[in-house]
């Protein structure tokens, strides 16, 4: 947890490390800084948390980067990302993320369990609703995690959509 916290202080965010938790917050009007970042394997940062934080800094000033190190398919999001407003191009492994104002509301898919993640915070930061489709990746890696980021003051909920059927 460590080099992800160190990553989010550098942008500005507020980390403050517990027995068993950590908390994690921006102040109002904070000025939240663009980072650069490699993931690698351990120690390095964590891959598995590359489009979470890649998601989280779509709507900060200037470029930031993001070297996928690990896995060659990690990117597979982005375009994702993009249907909201983020403005991002790839270059093999690099992401290069120029910061917009804001997301907006969108369908989008969570790719894999990872990339669903992102979607989750993307959608909360956006403006208006978004919808993402396959949750079965989210819902095999987080239990309960509509509850959760209720709890944490977020508006989302789960609904089911019920395809027609042509017999």
């Amino acid at each position: 947890m460590e080099v992800i916290s160190a990553k989010l202080v550098e942008a500005g965010v507020n980390v403050e490390d517990g027995l068993d938790s950590v908390r994690v917050w921006v102040r109002e009007n904070a000025k939240l800084r663009r980072i650069n970042f490699i993931a690698l394997p351990y120690p390095g940062f964590p891959t598995d948390m590359q489009p979470q934080l890649v998601a989280f800094l779509t709507t900060i000033p200037g470029t930031s980067t993001a070297r996928e190190g690990v896995w060659d398919n990690r990117f597979r999001y982005i375009n994702e990302l993009k249907r909201m407003g983020a403005n991002i191009r790839v270059e093999g492994q690099l992401a290069i993320i120029d910061g917009v104002d804001k997301l907006l509301g969108s369908s989008v898919k969570a790719t894999d369990l990872r990339a669903g993640a992102a979607m989750i915070i993307a959608g909360l930061m956006a403006d208006g609703t978004t919808e993402i489709t396959d949750i079965y990746h989210i819902d095999r890696g987080y239990e309960n995690f509509e509850q959760k980021f209720v709890r944490l003051g977020g508006d989302i909920r789960r609904i089911q959509v019920l395809e027609d059927s042509f017999d």
